[in-house]
């Protein structure tokens, strides 16, 4: 599975079932307020020692957060699990800029290009202080640290291009540190590598 579309099913389900238990849980507690009032029910219901009662409000919610846990889990696993044979390329974060270097030692400042159809793996790093690699249209996120490496894959689905950011306060740069991911066919990546660099 496309990781985007892991990521995307945990947020609808999880946010799903949230809505769900909101209104079941508010239209129950309305009709407990208007069934249970004082003035019909003037002497309080004693209800402890419902061992029933006691197992079911126990063993749905462990359910419903485990359920979450599992859709949650799997989804970040694809966003770990690089296919093999993915492109690699090195990111370095710098005050404040993002630089690309591909398998040719070329090198871009603030524009990642990849060919269309691959899967990316990327992987960053940071020449300085705490940056982190923000791809929103991918679902990607990852610190960038100094002296350690980490890494961020997706799949270069769809041919255009897609902002990069980093969501890391790094300093007075930090709003101005944007990026371009262009996604392009291959035949115009490999033409596109050979180029010299500005």
């Amino acid at each position: 599975m496309n990781p985007v579309q892991g990521v995307d099913l945990a947020f609808w389900y999880i946010l799903g079932v949230s809505v769900f238990l909101l209104f079941g849980i508010t239209i129950v507690m309305v009709y407990f307020v208007v069934k249970y009032r004082r003035s019909k029910n003037p002497v309080a219901s004693d209800i402890r020692d419902n061992y029933k009662l006691e197992i079911f409000w126990t063993i749905i919610p462990t359910l419903i957060a485990l359920s979450m846990f599992y859709v949650g889990w799997t989804s970040y696993m694809g966003l770990r699990t690089v296919p093999d044979g993915a492109l690699e390329i090195e990111v370095e974060a710098q005050m404040f800029s993002w630089i690309f270097i591909y398998d040719n030692e070329k090198e871009s400042e603030n524009e990642l290009v990849v060919p269309q159809g691959r899967a990316i793996k990327l992987n960053i790093t940071s020449t300085d202080v705490l940056h982190s690699f923000f791809l929103p249209a991918f679902r990607v996120k990852v610190d960038a640290v100094r002296g350690m490496k980490t890494y961020a894959w997706f799949f270069a689905d769809d041919l255009g291009d897609y902002d990069i950011q980093c969501t890391e306060y790094c300093g007075m740069g930090h709003s101005e540190m944007l990026a371009k991911l262009h996604i392009v066919s291959e035949k115009e990546y490999l033409t596109w590598l050979e180029e010299e660099s500005d």
